[in-house]
C-alpha cells in the first residue's frame, strides 16, 4: 500500500499543474488534488508525531483548511449528467480526512485511487471525444468502488465497536488530560470554538459536579440491566458516543465502566459511501462543516444503489458478525451523551442532489430490516441494554451556564417522587378502554388511541413507569397502542425531529398506520412530502404508532418556555414535556417476550402490536428499524382523557396542567 500511495501522489502531483481539461473542470480536479496532497501533509505529520508539537494557531489552520474548502463544482451548479458524479466523489474525498488522523492507510488510499480513476476517465475522453466521460462509466466506477470495498469497511465498523482492544478514540481519551483544547484536535473531527469553549466549561466545574453527570449517566446504564433482569456480569463492553468537548465527563465514566467490568469501544461517526450517509450520524463527533452539504450528500448512494449493492451489503454485515460472535455475545449496549443547543439550519432544496427512486427506497427498507435480523441474530436484544442523557452546548447562546446547570438539575431530578406520581396516572389509564387527546391554541390535534385489555388488573398494567435509568431524565409513561381503533390528526405547529425542524407538521391516522403527511417546510408540497418521507418515515409508504407516553416533566418544560430553547431540546428530553407519540417500532422492538416489571411489581403487557406479533413467521415484516418521537407541548393540550367499558371519562390532563388527584406537584414548575 506505501508502494501504491506513493505513485498515487505522483500522479497527483502532476494533476496539479495540468491544462488537459475544459478549465472549469480542470479546476476542480486541480483542487482536490491539491486537498489530497493537502491531506497527505498530515498524514506525514501524525506518523511522525509533529502533529501533536504544533501550536493551537497552527491546528486550527490546518483544520479550517481540510474542513472548510470550497470547490467551484457543486450540486446547485451542475451543467451536465457528468458533474453530479464527480460531486459526489468529492464528498467521498472528504471522508479520508480521518482516516488520515487513524494512520488508516488502506482508508485514505482508496479515495485517493477513486479520484485518480474518474480523473483518468476524463482525460480519456477528452483525448479521444473531446467530451466528458458518459454518466454510465463514472456510475460504473462508483459501483465497483462500493462493491470492492464494503466488506473491508463493514468489517472494521464492526470490529471497531465489538473488540476490547484499545480503540483510535479511547487512546486518546486515556492518553490525554483534555485540560488543553489542543487535545481536541487529535481526533481528526472538524473542532470550532463551540468545542472548544465546551471543553473549558467543563474544566472549570469542581470534580465533585463532572463525577455527578457521569455517575448519573453509568448508573442509568446499570440500572437498565437491573430493571431488565439481566446480568451484566456477563458482558464485557459498552459503546460510548458523545460530542467533543465532554472529555472530562467521558473519561470519568469510562473509569465507572470499567469499575462495572466493562470496557469502552468508541467509535467514530461516519459520512462515507461505504459505511453509510445521513444527517444523524451515531458515535464520537466534532462540529459538522457544513449541515447543508451533509443534506445534499445524504443520498449519494442513489446514484448507483440497487439491489446487487443490498445484497453485497448484506453478506458483509453477516460476515463480519460472524467473524467477531463470540465479541457480540459480550456486547452490552450504546451509552449516548447527547448535546443540543444548535438551531436548526433551514435547508435549501437543490434541484440536483441525488434522490432515491421508489424501487431504491423499497431496496433500503429491505435492506435496514433484513440488517436488523442480522445484527439481532448476533448481538441478543434481550441480553443488551442503553442509556441517553443530553447537555447543552455554547451555541445555546448568552444563557449556557445558567441552562447548563439546570440541564443537571434536570437529569438529577427526585425518582422516588415522580415514580410515585406517574403511579397514579398508570393505575387512571390502566382502567380504560381508549384514550383521547385533543389539541388547544391552533393544534389541530384529535386523536383515539386504543389500549391493550388487561386479563388480570391485579397484576397487570399496560404502561411502563419510565424514571432516570435507559432514558434520562426521569418523567414519562408509556405503551404500545393497539393499531386497530387508533384514528384521527396529529399536528404540531413546530417539531425537532432527528435533527431537523419541521413546520406545521400534521400526520393523518387510520388503524394506528399513517395514512396521509404534510409539513410547510419548503413552498413545493411535494417537496415537503419528500422531506417527511425521506426523513420522518425512512422510505416507508407508511409507519404504525408504536408508542403513545404522556410525559411529566414539567420542570424540562419550564426550562425550555424560559430560556426560549423549546424548538432545539433533543427528543430525549422533549417527549417529556408533554403527551408524545412515537411512529415506527415499540418501545420494545426485538425485546417483547422479555419479562418487564414497574416498581409496583406488576407485569408490563402492552409491548406488542398487530405488526411485531408476526416476528416469528414474518421477521423482515415485523419490525421498521425506527422510532421517532412527536411531542405535543402542554401548552398545545386542550386535554387528555381516558375512557373505560362504560363510557365514564377521567381526566389526566386539562387546558395544560394536571388534574388526576394526587398529580398536582406537577404544576408548580408550571
Amino acid at each position: 500500500m506505501e508502494e501504491r500511495l506513493s505513485l498515487a501522489l505522483s500522479r497527483i502531483k502532476e494533476i496539479i499543474n495540468e491544462d488537459i481539461l475544459p478549465e472549469r473542470i480542470q479546476e476542480f480536479f486541480s483542487n482536490e488534488a491539491g486537498f489530497i496532497l493537502c491531506l497527505n501533509d498530515v498524514y506525514e505529520k501524525r506518523l511522525n508525531g509533529e502533529l501533536c508539537k504544533l501550536s493551537i494557531e497552527e491546528l486550527r489552520e490546518i483544520n479550517s483548511k481540510i474542513y472548510k474548502r470550497e470547490v467551484n463544482i457543486t450540486y446547485s451548479g451542475i451543467q451536465s449528467d457528468d458533474e453530479v458524479y464527480i460531486c459526489a466523489a468529492d464528498a467521498e474525498l472528504r471522508s479520508a480526512i480521518p482516516f488520515v488522523y487513524e494512520n488508516d492507510l488502506e482508508g485514505f488510499l482508496i479515495r485517493i485511487e477513486l479520484f485518480l480513476e474518474i480523473y483518468g476517465e476524463y482525460v480519456l475522453s477528452y483525448g479521444e471525444d473531446k467530451k466528458s466521460p458518459s454518466a454510465e462509466t463514472l456510475k460504473k466506477i462508483l459501483f465497483y468502488y462500493v462493491s470492492d470495498y464494503t466488506g473491508m469497511a463493514t468489517e472494521r465498523k464492526i470490529r471497531n465497536m465489538l473488540t476490547l482492544e484499545e480503540d483510535f478514540a479511547t487512546h486518546i481519551l486515556k492518553n490525554n488530560d483534555f485540560k488543553d483544547v489542543r487535545d481536541l484536535y487529535l481526533y481528526g473531527e472538524y473542532v470550532t470554538d463551540i468545542e472548544e469553549r465546551t471543553l473549558v466549561f467543563l474544566n472549570s466545574l469542581p470534580y465533585e459536579t463532572l463525577k455527578l453527570m457521569a455517575d448519573t449517566y453509568t448508573e442509568g446504564y446499570r440500572k437498565g440491566f437491573e430493571l431488565m433482569g439481566v446480568d451484566l456480569s456477563k458482558k464485557k463492553n459498552v459503546n460510548v458516543r458523545y460530542s467533543l468537548g465532554f472529555e472530562p465527563v467521558i473519561k470519568i465514566a469510562i473509569d465507572n465502566f470499567e469499575k462495572l467490568g466493562l470496557k469502552t469501544t468508541i467509535t467514530r461517526a461516519s459520512f462515507n459511501l461505504l459505511d453509510g450517509r445521513g444527517v444523524v450520524k451515531n458515535g464520537y463527533q466534532g462540529a459538522c462543516p457544513s449541515r447543508q452539504y451533509d443534506f445534499e450528500h445524504k443520498e449519494d448512494d442513489a446514484l448507483f444503489f440497487d439491489a446487487r449493492i443490498k445484497s453485497i451489503k448484506l453478506e458483509a454485515l453477516k460476515k463480519a458478525f460472524e467473524k467477531y460472535k463470540y465479541e457480540a455475545s459480550l456486547y452490552a449496549g450504546p451509552a449516548v451523551m447527547e448535546v443540543f443547543g444548535e438551531k436548526a439550519p433551514d435547508y435549501v432544496a437543490v434541484k440536483n442532489a441525488p434522490l432515491s427512486s421508489k424501487e431504491q427506497q423499497s431496496l433500503r427498507v429491505d435492506l435496514r430490516a433484513r440488517s436488523g435480523i442480522i445484527q439481532n441474530s448476533y448481538i441478543n436484544e434481550e441480553e443488551r441494554s442503553f442509556t441517553i442523557i443530553a447537555f447543552p452546548t455554547p451555541d445555546i447562546g448568552d444563557d449556557f451556564e445558567e441552562i447548563f446547570k439546570e440541564a443537571i438539575k434536570l437529569n438529577t431530578l427526585d425518582y422516588t417522587l415522580y415514580r410515585d406520581t406517574q403511579q397514579l396516572i398508570i393505575d387512571a389509564l390502566d382502567k380504560g378502554e381508549y384514550a383521547t387527546v385533543k389539541g388547544s391554541a391552533g393544534n389541530r390535534t384529535d386523536l383515539r388511541i386504543s389500549l391493550h385489555k388487561l386479563n388480570n388488573p391485579d397484576k397487570e398494567t399496560k404502561f411502563e413507569n419510565c424514571v432516570a435509568d435507559v432514558n434520562i431524565p426521569v418523567g414519562e409513561v408509556f405503551t404500545s397502542p393497539v393499531l386497530s381503533g387508533t384514528e384521527g390528526i396529529l399536528h404540531v405547529k413546530k417539531v425537532f425531529l432527528n435533527g431537523l425542524e419541521y413546520k406545521d407538521f400534521m400526520l393523518t391516522i387510520h388503524d394506528g398506520m399513517v395514512k396521509e403527511y404534510s409539513c410547510s417546510n419548503f413552498e413545493d408540497d411535494e417537496q415537503n412530502k419528500k422531506y417527511i418521507k425521506d426523513n420522518f418515515l425512512f422510505a416507508h409508504d407508511t409507519l404504525p404508532m408504536g408508542e403513545f407516553a404522556i410525559g411529566t416533566n414539567t420542570t424540562a418544560y419550564t426550562m425550555a418556555r424560559k430560556f426560549g430553547i423549546d424548538d432545539i431540546l433533543p427528543i430525549l428530553i422533549a417527549e417529556k414535556t408533554g403527551p408524545h407519540f412515537a411512529f415506527g417500532d415499540t418501545c420494545y422492538s426485538h425485546c417483547e417476550d422479555v419479562k418487564v416489571y414497574n416498581p409496583d411489581k406488576k407485569e408490563i403487557i402492552a409491548k406488542d402490536n398487530e405488526f411485531s406479533l408476526k416476528r416469528d413467521e414474518d421477521p423482515a415484516g415485523a419490525y421498521f428499524n425506527c422510532h421517532t418521537d412527536v411531542t405535543l407541548p402542554y401548552d398545545e393540550v386542550r386535554y387528555i382523557s381516558v375512557t373505560d367499558k362504560d363510557g365514564n371519562e377521567t381526566y389526566i390532563i386539562k387546558d395544560g396542567r394536571f388534574v388526576l388527584p394526587g398529580t398536582s406537584f406537577l404544576n408548580d414548575a408550571l
